[in-house]
């Protein structure tokens, strides 16, 4: 046969069959699409938030009155573990990059991911290593109960025998490599799949902080993972890394962690950032102040974060406490930048107060208490008094669950109408903060008094003489209000489902280019793009264009118009 007639053979040959596309459940579990996949994410962390929530409960239940029995030494010790171990790893990180996988392509103009596969195994592997992770519960020994840090010599063989230990090793080393695949994914699709126009200091501040947050992501979780491996080698294979009786060094796993810890700090923080930073300006009527200076900021406090990982090792005398105490006080300087950034988006405003304005707002008060009392903790001398008192607890809880809680509920319902293209009560949605608020500050500022007074953390028990009962039960009080508001939250989801409200398309007359595509967004999300001539292009095409410099630049944000105004 010719290569004419095969030719000729192809053209008569039948067309293959259409295969319908997936639905339903077989949809979810072989879908590429970033915002499924995104939606996934989110919604596995917020089953995990809830789980640690009831976890968090258990521990203010057996700290509410002194020598309570609610949980005996070991299963407390397997609590809190599981609590600071889902908080950390399969919480707040897995929700940033959730939000991240959704919106960080409608930002940029992008059709998808850039790497939509390697998206899909990402999910799957952290989904995998969080069962995993819980899955130490079911075990005869028990989850891990050496404390989410799992310092040596407590995490090795002999001290924390049991399958429950190395559940949670295999565990966080599948969701240290799926967070390295996405952050991955991440950098790719940002610098190769920008819509034209969408130069990156046109890229909202969310997506800046993603991109930022990533490149932490490689530097930091691959750190982890070796460590991991390492303490699963020392566990299993006599490999002697950590085992002083076999010529290890204990505080080397401190330092390997550490690395890692404090850079998660921000890979926690940084994406929420971004979110405040894309709800201030739309609920202020006002273009975002500052914007180079937030990015600066934003590559500072990223490029800071790697060198201060010792200031959790002050008390161990071996490492150099001026240094670490000078970054650590330096840190704070960019970190103040973007606060007064984000005051002075808000300066001279029309500012209205929806929800995720309030629960931005909320956020701003949280973090700079927690970010106050970083200040004192930085400084050797009261860190010497404070190290593993419940004050560190209330620091860490005013950082870390001001930033990924309640800056993650604005971004839930400023974000919810364009994923859904439904609305969440407003009326719920205030009830909801105030309840998290109050119930928040009711539960963590009194730590901040226990810690002072000597309340040492991880203690399951303690005496009436110590005279620490009242502001324990106060804490606990604002635990189960804390656990209240949650249940406002999931009563408006449902609401929302079970009696709809059409969101439309652009509810709070946003900025950026989701708001520029239906709701929820259709495959490949956009059938046009407007002209991308600032970091606010859909503002631009609905109220005119943005006044230009000389090198065709964005002025409107700039000091001397918002002066002018």
């Amino acid at each position: 046969m010719t290569l004419v007639d095969e030719h000729e053979a192809a053209a008569a040959a039948p067309e293959p069959p259409e295969h319908p596309s997936p639905t339903g459940l077989l949809h979810w579990f072989t879908t590429t699409d970033h915002k499924v996949i995104g939606k996934s994410y989110i919604a596995t962390s917020f089953f995990f938030f809830c789980l640690a929530g009831v976890l968090a409960l258990l521990l203010r239940a057996q700290l509410a009155v002194p020598e309570s029995s609610v949980l005996d030494q070991q299963d407390y010790n397997q609590v809190f573990t599981m609590h600071g171990t889902i908080m950390m790893y399969l919480f707040a990180t897995p929700f940033g990059f959730g939000l991240a996988n959704y919106f960080v392509p409608l930002h940029i103009g992008a059709p998808d991911m850039a790497f939509p596969r390697l998206n899909a195994l990402s999910y799957w592997l952290f989904l995998g290593g969080a069962l995993l992770v819980v899955s130490g519960f079911l075990t005869s020994g028990g989850a891990a109960a050496f404390g989410w840090v799992s310092y040596a010599p407590l995490s090795d063989g002999v001290h924390s025998p049991g399958a429950g230990a190395d559940l949670w090793i295999i565990g966080l080393l599948l969701t240290g490599i799926a967070t390295i695949a996405t952050a991955v994914n991440i950098v790719t699709t940002v610098f190769c799949l920008r819509a034209p126009g969408m130069t990156m200091f046109r890229m909202p501040i969310f997506t800046w902080n993603m991109l930022v947050t990533s490149v932490l992501a490689l530097m930091a979780f691959p750190v982890l993972t070796a460590a991991l491996a390492l303490l699963f080698g020392d566990r299993h294979f006599g490999m002697r890394i950590f085992d002083v009786s076999r010529g290890g060094v204990p505080i080397l796993w401190q330092h390997l962690f550490w690395f890692f810890g404090h850079p998660e700090v921000y890979i926690i923080v940084l994406p929420f950032f971004g979110v405040v930073t894309q709800v201030l300006p739309v609920f202020s009527r006002r273009p975002i102040f500052g914007y180079n200076g937030i990015v600066f900021a934003t590559l500072a406090i990223a490029g800071l974060s790697v060198g201060v990982w010792a200031h959790h090792m002050f008390t161990t005398g071996a490492v150099q406490l001026s240094y670490f105490a000078a970054m650590s006080f330096l840190i704070a300087v960019p970190t103040g930048v973007k606060f007064f950034n984000w005051i002075g988006t808000m300066w001279g405003g029309k500012i209205s107060f929806p929800t995720p304005m309030l629960f931005s707002l909320g956020f701003m008060v949280v973090f700079l208490l927690g970010g106050l009392s970083g200040v004192l903790l930085a400084s050797p001398p009261i860190d010497f008094q404070m190290h593993d008192t419940y004050f560190v607890v209330a620091h860490m809880h005013y950082v870390l669950f001001g930033s990924a809680v309640f800056a993650g509920f604005s971004a839930a319902y400023f974000w919810y109408p364009k994923m859904t293209g439904r609305m969440l009560r407003e009326s719920w949605g205030h009830l909801h903060f105030w309840a998290l608020f109050i119930g928040f500050n009711l539960t963590f500022f009194p730590q901040h008094i226990l810690g002072e007074r000597g309340m040492p953390r991880r203690v399951q028990s303690y005496t009436e003489t110590e005279g620490l009962s009242f502001l324990n039960a106060m804490s606990t009080v604002g635990a189960f209000l804390i656990g209240v508001s949650t249940l406002f939250f999931i009563w408006n989801l449902w609401a929302s489902w079970r009696k709809p409200v059409a969101g439309g398309n652009d509810p709070w007359e946003g900025h950026t280019l989701e708001w520029w595509t239906t709701s929820p967004p259709p495959p490949l999300n956009f059938t046009s793009l407007p002209p991308i001539r600032s970091d606010r292009p859909v503002w631009d095409a609905r109220h005119g264009q943005p006044k230009l410099d000389a090198e065709g630049e964005d002025r409107s944000g700039k000091l001397d118009e918002v002066i002018e105004k």
